[in-house]
């Protein structure tokens, strides 16, 4: 499965995985859903999120690891 909403840059938050190149890191989104936040409770957090931003950001959080290391085969590339 590719995440085309999640982006990662070496030269923006250290490579960080963030969304749509927003400095808006997966794991803060993350972090949110697991205090029990809401869709809209995260989009009226960050208005720049669209409600697919949060869907992928939660399948990218179940995906399997070895199906998300392609974010960090990115970061290698980049380097």
């Amino acid at each position: 499965m590719k995440f085309e909403r999640i982006t990662v840059n070496p030269k923006q938050m250290d490579g960080v995985p963030c969304i749509r190149g927003a400095r808006i890191p997966v794991a803060t989104v993350v972090g949110m859903v697991a205090d029990g936040m809401t869709t809209k409770d995260i989009l009226e957090s960050y208005p720049d999120l669209e409600a697919d931003d949060v869907r992928d950001i939660k399948l990218f959080s179940l995906a399997p690891r070895r199906k998300i290391a392609w974010w960090y085969q990115r970061i290698l590339d980049l380097a």
